[in-house]
């Protein structure tokens, strides 16, 4: 039967996974120059367009259609979303209605794609990047989503789900594999195609507007509460332990990344602040119904810490990773999904398992590994072949002269901010900057 409280939650849980992806625009959109901006939440902000028609036509049929192929991908039974009359049943013995599910798993969808928009920021031209949303969400997305969120019976009697969460039996509570390492992965395949921005990393690239990073940062981690304690499916004490330690390692990540500034650079930052947030929501997002308060915080402590070192990689090795989403996102979900192997404990929830430091053995770093490794072979592998088949036919980049230029101009023909100066009509007051505010020039002047 469907439960009323649970139906309410994952409810509540869509609207805010939803407002991740603004929050997200917002949070790479400080990160990028001026002449960027635009462009930049733009190419996140379409996601939510392109994956919802995909969803509806045939992308929630292929991630949760009934498996006939051996835990690869689902049907095409619910194409256009034509059969959702049956319940979800989420953690315990709640159940929501399946539309409700249908469009709760769609945010998880829309911002996974949205993340790469960061790697390839400040060159991308916008409707090859469109092109690259719906055939990346199609043959790269689906199929994982379909491994590791896709459970044996939970749309209907005699459902079968995905390989990685049925088979495998690897834990992945909220997409540290399909959503996270699936990012990270895909990220530095895009960048390898795409190559480095102009002047990279001779020229000094400075975000252009700290504030904005904090307020996308902000809206992130309110999200993210529905992100993970919204995937129990239900208003239930599995729930709650997502919560727990969601905001538990976030908290903790933010002050890991900071010391790490403050000894490597001498100064802890506003942007290693919201990139801290970010790494601990990500480490977290695999584990967040498996640990004890006490492992979230160690799992937050990691994955700031580690993910702070992680963001000096692209200078070692030169790959262009504009805002940092391999070493947030994939290094982040690695982390989480590998410390499940150590910390998960069956006291927190029974439908996990323990891990090695609560006597588990090394069984479940076993299965936990062997996901890793699937996810990010297959997200890097067709990722390539994605981009460089766009980048060689219809191109995926702007031009040299339009990326020098700005790209919100040479793309969008608008601009983030209006700097002109006008004078008024009425009064003749002279104009500058953004909004009213007047130089206060004597009128006639």
């Amino acid at each position: 039967m469907i439960d009323s409280g649970s139906t309410a939650w994952v409810l509540a849980s869509t609207a805010l996974v939803m407002l991740m992806t603004p929050g997200l625009a917002l949070f790479y959109g400080g990160m990028v120059r001026t002449k960027a901006v635009l462009n930049v939440m733009m190419t996140s902000f379409v996601c939510l367009a392109v994956v919802g028609v995909v969803w509806v036509g045939y992308g929630y049929s292929l991630a949760f259609g009934p498996d006939t192929r051996a835990g690869l991908i689902g049907g095409f039974g619910d194409v256009g979303l034509r059969h959702l009359d049956h319940a979800v049943v989420g953690s315990g013995t709640t159940a929501i209605p399946a539309g409700v599910f249908a469009m709760f798993e769609l945010m998880f969808a829309v911002i996974t794609v949205a993340l790469l928009a960061g790697a390839v920021a400040e060159r991308t031209r916008f409707w090859p990047w469109t092109l690259f949303v719906l055939v990346w969400v199609t043959v790269v997305y689906l199929p994982e989503a379909h491994w590791v969120f896709a459970l044996d019976g939970a749309t209907g009697p005699g459902s079968l789900g995905g390989w990685i969460a049925n088979r495998l039996h690897a834990l992945d509570f909220a997409g540290g594999t399909a959503v996270e390492i699936n990012s990270g992965a895909s990220a530095l395949a895009l960048v390898l195609v795409v190559g480095k921005r102009r002047g990279w990393p001779r020229d000094p690239i400075r975000p252009h507007n700290l504030p904005s990073v904090l307020l996308g940062a902000g809206l992130l981690w309110f999200g993210w509460f529905g992100f993970n304690a919204g995937s129990a499916l239900g208003a239930t004490a599995v729930a709650g332990t997502a919560l727990v330690s969601t905001m538990t390692a976030g908290a903790a990540a933010v002050l890991s990344w900071l010391v790490v500034e403050q000894i490597r650079d001498g100064k802890p930052t506003s942007l290693g602040a919201a990139s801290g947030a970010v790494a601990g929501l990500v480490g977290i997002t695999p584990a967040c119904a498996y640990v004890e308060p006490l492992g979230a915080l160690v799992i937050g402590l990691a994955a700031g810490a580690i993910c702070a070192c992680a963001v000096r990689l692209k200078f070692r090795f030169g790959f262009d990773d504009s805002l940092d989403v391999v070493a947030v996102h994939g290094i982040g979900g690695l982390v989480g999904m590998l410390l499940i192997g150590l910390l998960a404990s069956v006291a927190t929830n029974p439908a996990g398992a323990d891990g090695l430091l609560y006597g588990g053995g090394f069984g479940q770093l076993g299965r936990q590994a062997v996901a890793v490794v699937a996810v990010l072979a297959y997200s890097f592998g067709i990722t390539a072949l994605i981009a460089w088949v766009i980048a060689r036919t219809i191109g995926l980049r702007v031009d040299p002269e339009v990326e020098a230029e700005g790209i919100d101009d040479g793309e969008h023909a608008e601009s983030g901010y209006d700097f002109s100066t006008v004078v008024t009509a009425s009064s003749g007051h002279r104009q500058t900057g953004v909004g009213s505010s007047t130089t206060g020039t004597r009128p006639g002047a």
